[in-house]
């Protein structure tokens, strides 16, 4: 008899395991509940996917998958803080900044980790947690915003991308500790990079520049992100 409901706990286990991996495959995010808080880590990888859907083959992050995702991590009563992790090259202009904003606007401590890269539209979501990190060697390419395929050579046109730009811009400059000047002088740098203008920077010159709040990896992430779960927790409780 207890052989028989060791193989059934065994059999339940392994389906909850398997429950578990589904999850994290679909949604690129995990829950890791502690002895003090529960952490929603979410990744942020490949190209973020927008109102068209990519080839094939590319690893994207798709903005209708994150944005309602975002909503339940604020709204559970069992989710304490977020963990935002990036290694994306960037992607749709306005499916990226959407995400930004929403995790911007969230009232429960939020922490961000760049992996890798945290290119183009990754640097605003880079910034809009509540605390940036960024390993030594990481990178983040700065550019103004590209397009691809056919454009209207009219004025409003070119207003239309000053308008985007400045969105990004101000954005930015508003959730970091990068002056807006030079962050203009980075985007418009013509030394940098051979196709483009733009500048490269790696974990310390992000923090340098006031982009990036601190240089750390994901024990430091996390000891911090814990650390403003507890505030809050102590501030709740006066």
């Amino acid at each position: 008899m207890s052989e028989q409901n060791n193989s059934e706990n065994l059999k339940i286990g392994g389906e909850e395991a398997a429950d578990k991996l589904e999850y994290i495959m679909k949604s690129g995010s995990v829950i890791s509940k502690g002895a003090e808080s529960t952490i929603h880590c979410l990744t942020v990888i490949g190209q973020i996917e927008g109102h068209y859907a990519l080839g094939e083959g590319q690893k994207a992050t798709k903005y209708e998958h994150i944005i309602p995702l975002l909503v339940s991590i604020e709204e559970s009563p069992e989710i304490d803080g977020l963990l935002m992790v990036l290694n994306t090259m960037g992607g749709d202009v306005e499916a990226g900044l959407a995400i930004a904003e929403m995790v911007a606007s969230m009232k429960k401590p939020t922490v961000s980790l760049v992996l890798g890269g945290g290119h183009s539209i990754g640097v605003p979501l880079a910034v809009s947690a509540s605390r940036s990190f960024i390993v030594p060697s990481a990178t983040m390419t700065i550019h103004p915003v590209r397009v691809s395929g056919t454009v209207i050579g009219t004025p409003q046109t070119y207003y239309y991308f000053e308008n985007m730009q400045d969105r990004i811009i101000n954005f930015i400059v508003s959730h970091s500790n990068v002056s807006e000047d030079h962050f203009r002088e980075m985007l418009m740098r013509t030394d940098q990079i051979a196709t483009d203008t733009g500048t490269l920077i790696d974990g310390e010159e992000a923090v340098r520049c006031g982009l990036i709040d601190s240089v750390g990896g994901l024990s430091d992430a996390m000891d911090a992100l814990r650390g403003m779960i507890d505030n809050k927790k102590i501030n709740k409780g006066r």
